[in-house]
């Protein structure tokens, strides 16, 4: 492994935490990943706190419903089971619009963490399309919204997601600077039909110069959905990123 953090969201992998969630877990230790970003925490929290001991994967990461959700329940659950920082994963669109709007969003994002500093719990944001898809003169939304943003709520760029939505990831990873603590890292044609997503390394998306724009970036492996073996598609992913990262 590369001295960079890997990591892969469990929503890829839904059906088999579903299924069968040790088993999951287990499978992607196997891979060489040494942290998870965890999915529906607060549903499977017993079943992660002991598939966690056992094969010492770290939770660095988690998505919650934060803004329109129970935070503080979601924060308590996160700080049980070591959860690094706790994200909102989905602001909806109608709130990226205007000016005013963002920042009441981001204002919502910072009362949550004030909650969550207390429990040693992070937090962050993670964008899809609809946070770049609007010009405030030569700015998208999700920078309006990140000078909104208290000083320690982080961001997690889906890179996949921003270019889709007409920015370039690099872009926004140079102006948005050291807030951007993970990028989701995901590859395919730019479309919305989430079926054709592909592997990393296998689709269009700029990978090398978005992690060479990122050197302190935990990578996260993401595919919002897979029409082959997603745990396949998984090991490939991780692969191209240790390749690109040597």
């Amino acid at each position: 492994m590369s001295d960079h953090l890997y990591s892969v969201q469990l929503y890829t992998l839904r059906d088999g935490i579903t299924s069968d969630l040790a088993g999951t877990l287990k499978r992607v230790a196997s891979m060489g990943f040494e942290n998870v970003e965890l999915w529906r925490f607060e549903q499977y929290r017993d079943d992660y706190r002991r598939a966690l001991a056992e094969t010492r994967l770290r939770p660095l990461s988690a998505h919650a419903s934060l803004v329109d959700g129970n935070a503080s329940a979601a924060v308590r659950a996160a700080a049980e089971l070591g959860i690094g920082t706790l994200i909102e994963p989905h602001i909806i669109a109608r709130r990226w619009t205007t000016r005013a709007d963002i920042e009441a969003a981001a204002a919502s994002l910072n009362a949550v963490a004030r909650l969550a500093r207390d429990e040693g719990v992070t937090i962050g944001y993670h964008n899809h399309d609809h946070e770049v898809r609007h010009d405030f003169e030569g700015r998208t939304g999700l920078e309006i919204f990140a000078d909104a943003l208290d000083d320690d709520v982080v961001l997690e760029l889906d890179t996949f997601w921003a270019e889709v939505g007409g920015a370039s990831a690099v872009e926004l990873i140079s102006r948005l600077g050291a807030r951007v603590r993970f990028l989701h890292v995901k590859d395919g044609p730019y479309t919305k039909t989430l079926a054709e997503q592909q592997p990393v390394g296998q689709g269009a998306m700029p990978v090398t110069d978005i992690l060479r724009a990122a050197p302190e970036a935990v990578r996260v492996v993401e595919l919002d959905d897979y029409a082959g073996d997603v745990f396949a598609a998984v090991q490939q992913s991780l692969r191209h990123l240790l390749e690109v990262d040597r």
